[in-house]
């Protein structure tokens, strides 16, 4: 079977919904040829191949709200379809939409995994909605990452019966074999983590607020347009001596980061984060997780009172109270360590994920 999928980006621009769509590429038995259409954030495009996954990545003027400038990409799509069985789009992407309506893609299936709503870009949804209604109502499948998130959007509600459930995944026996080197940090206190971009929708302003109450060392591992803000408010309420930002790490450094911390926090403040797979990357060392009760996948993956505790988002004092409440009592904390272990071997492995998809892949092309 020949599956096209089609994508923002590819390797190596680093993002949750290109570890997903390379998780897909590389996963897949060997009877899918898998094959990636996705732009380049700047520059021209070109045919390449990481790990046996042949790419096609279009030439691109920049990036605008999000969406790479690329205006060979509908007629891109239509040759790299040509021969594909099941063309399988990742949203939200204007580019995929446009481009498949515009150009079309043969009789190829056609599957949309849906990530999470389109949340900033408010007034260009306004206009973009009925193009997004009329793909949605064209495809095949739709896949959506979790059972809240179908719930809670108002685009799928109409679609709901051409909607599965396919959550996201962490690859177990990669985090078991593990033996990263211990962190180098100077601390010998408790250990509280974040990992992801530091932008608009992740709330980490709120996290270093919440530090001025909790005696602990704070690890921020990853880099993003708030950095320098971040560090300023950090000064600003006294908190930098705790708080060490790490930057963008290697996978090995990360891993010695989340081997490192007692509990991990995601304090994110807009449906953007939609599902939060780094939650599942510490619940499968066995970390409890603070999360937030966002309108999205987020407090499902990580339950409060199971797996960790879910305060509001932006609440300072809350997020501070929840962490000082699983770094007191060991015997909970370690509880739900072990808990939010289990609940990722029963519901978010690699091999989990991949075998809806294939299902999902033999039972479209099947009807097609």
């Amino acid at each position: 079977m020949n599956v096209l999928q089609v994508n923002k980006f590819y390797y190596p621009v680093v993002g949750g919904i290109e570890h997903v769509v390379q998780n897909i590429a590389e996963g897949l038995p060997n009877q899918y040829q898998m094959r990636i259409l996705a732009a380049r954030p700047k520059g021209l495009g070109g045919s390449e191949r990481y790990n046996s996954v042949d790419v096609k990545k279009t030439s691109s003027l920049g990036v605008a709200i999000s969406v790479p400038l690329t205006p060979t990409f509908p007629l891109q799509l239509r040759a790299e379809a040509r021969n594909a069985d099941i063309v399988h789009h990742h949203l939200p992407n204007p580019l995929s939409t446009v481009s498949q309506l515009t150009a079309g893609t043969g009789d190829s299936t056609v599957i949309a995994t849906y990530h999470s709503d389109i949340v900033r870009q408010a007034a260009a949804l306004k206009v973009y909605r009925p193009v997004l209604d009329r793909f949605l109502d064209r495809v095949d499948r739709i896949l959506v990452t979790s059972e809240r998130l179908l719930d809670q959007s108002a685009i799928l509600e109409p679609y709901e019966n051409k909607c599965s459930i396919v959550p996201l995944s962490v690859d177990l026996d990669a985090i078991d074999a593990e033996n990263p080197p211990e962190l180098d940090i100077d601390t010998t206190g408790p250990v509280v983590l974040f990992v992801g971009r530091l932008n608009y929708y992740k709330g980490i302003e709120y996290l270093v607020d919440a530090m001025e109450e909790i005696e602990a060392t704070l690890l921020v591992a990853g880099d993003g347009e708030r950095r320098s803000a971040l560090k300023q408010r950090a000064r600003e309420r006294g908190v930098d001596d705790q708080i060490q930002f790490l930057g963008y790490v290697s996978d090995t450094k990360l891993a010695s980061a989340y081997r490192a911390a007692d509990l991990f926090v995601l304090p994110s403040v807009e449906p953007s984060e939609a599902f939060g797979i780094v939650q599942l990357e510490a619940m499968a060392r066995g970390l409890p997780v603070v999360n937030t009760s966002l309108p999205t996948g987020v407090p499902w993956v990580s339950q409060d009172g199971e797996t960790g505790l879910t305060v509001p988002p932006r609440d300072a004092t809350a997020l501070a109270d929840a962490v000082n409440v699983l770094l007191e009592e060991d015997e909970r904390r370690h509880r739900y360590g072990e808990q939010a272990r289990k609940r990722v071997e029963r519901l978010f492995t690699r091999e989990k994920m991949i075998g809806n998809i294939q299902t999902i892949y033999d039972e479209t092309a099947g009807e097609g």
